[in-house]
């Protein structure tokens, strides 16, 4: 049972309606942890400006699905594995990519810097060495694709936050935290 509170369809005001029709339109279904953040409909206007802007940039939708897993897994947040698990499978990644990715890889090279530079921001809290900065350019990424990955480690650093507080429920196929092989 959720920590906080799951607004319903029910109970939301005029504001919290017209955002859950908007969501609605779009994914097709208005996913709890959304549910969530309507308590406070400013934030959640807020977060899906950024995440529409951020989608918008030059990485693609697998590249952000392989973030959002490895730093689901990284963070501990059973709801957005979950969650990325459904997405990435909508998006083409495959089981042994998206394992690949939750120990914090991937089966392609490219995607690979991005997750491992991904991962690294959490890691030292935004601190990262030289080295691993020049790892994803060497990887083939310029300053806007960097900044974009730093911007989507942002996003997901706030849903996992938001997920693991609240232990919303899961509204999604379960993906345990369990090691992956």
């Amino acid at each position: 049972m959720s920590r906080i509170n799951v607004v319903s369809l029910e109970t939301a005001d005029a504001e919290q309606k017209a955002l859950f029709d908007s969501i609605q339109s779009q994914l097709g279904v208005v996913p709890n942890f959304l549910r969530v953040f309507a308590n406070s409909p400013k934030a959640l206007e807020a977060f899906l400006g950024l995440y529409g802007i951020a989608k918008s940039g030059r990485l693609d939708l697998r590249t952000r699905e392989r973030i959002a897993l490895a730093l689901a897994q990284q963070n501990g947040c059973e709801y957005c594995l979950s969650a990325h698990s459904t997405l990435g499978q909508g998006a083409g990644l495959t089981s042994d990519e998206m394992a690949a990715n939750r120990r914090g890889t991937s089966q392609d090279a490219k995607a690979a810097a991005a997750v491992a530079f991904a991962r690294a921001l959490v890691e030292h809290t935004g601190e990262v060495t030289t080295a691993e900065l020049q790892a994803v350019r060497d990887a083939g990424y310029g300053d806007g694709e960097i900044v974009e990955i730093i911007t989507h480690v942002g996003l997901n650093l706030l849903t996992n936050i938001l997920g693991k507080a609240s232990r919303v429920e899961i509204d999604f196929d379960r993906v345990t935290l369990n090691s992956v092989a």
